[in-house]
């Protein structure tokens, strides 16, 4: 037991180091600088994603408002039941599926290009429909998922928000976002007591 559950936690490490060396920085960079300009022009990053994959676009949502770039999740359920009205010209639309055919991700295509949304499509297969139909596509593939049968997302799950880790932060310094503009927004838990003990006010 002990030493799978060591095969597992290397396997996943492995992934994103293997990430790292492999990933499009160009892509990264151009989605950085869209960020950019979202936190500039103050419009919004959406996200979407289905089972794993939308758990992921929580986790990439959350980390976005972090460091002030306005974002929030869509879920496929809501979407195409008038959630799609969120969506608005100059806002930009992360779409993440790891096959990239998911119908219910497929969805939201059509109206974020009537509506002139920025389409970021993060799937393993550049080929896909999701792929095709981007504005910009980064592809984040790994070589097996760690499970037994080695299809469960996990390793690719956490490569997805990874990447998308190191381009916020990567703005965050671009655009010279100070401890005391987070800590207007981070005033809880332990983040909040250590910026209080440096002197933070609000």
């Amino acid at each position: 037991m002990k030493e799978r559950l060591k095969q597992v936690m290397s396997a996943e490490a492995h992934v994103i180091q293997k990430m790292s060396e492999e990933i499009d920085y160009d892509v990264l960079c151009r989605i950085a600088e869209i960020f950019c300009h979202v936190k500039e022009n103050s419009k919004k990053v959406i996200l979407a994603g289905c089972g794993t994959a939308g758990m992921a676009a929580k986790r990439i949502s959350h980390t976005l408002c972090v460091v002030e770039i306005p974002s929030f999740f869509l879920s496929p359920a809501d979407s195409i039941h008038g959630g799609m009205g969120a969506m608005q010209k100059g806002d930009v639309l992360i779409l993440i599926s790891k096959s990239g055919n998911t119908q219910e991700i497929m969805n939201y295509i059509p109206a974020a290009k009537q509506k002139g949304l920025t389409i970021i499509a993060v799937t393993e297969n550049a080929e896909s429909k999701l792929g095709k139909n981007a504005d910009i596509t980064l592809k984040i593939a790994v070589e097996r998922e760690p499970d037994k049968w080695g299809i469960i997302s996990s390793a690719s799950t956490l490569a997805f928000i990874s990447a998308f880790d190191a381009i916020a932060f990567s703005v965050m310094e671009k655009t010279g976002y100070t401890k005391e503009e987070f800590y207007l927004i981070h005033t809880g838990g332990g983040v909040g007591d250590i910026l209080r003990t440096e002197g933070m006010q609000r």
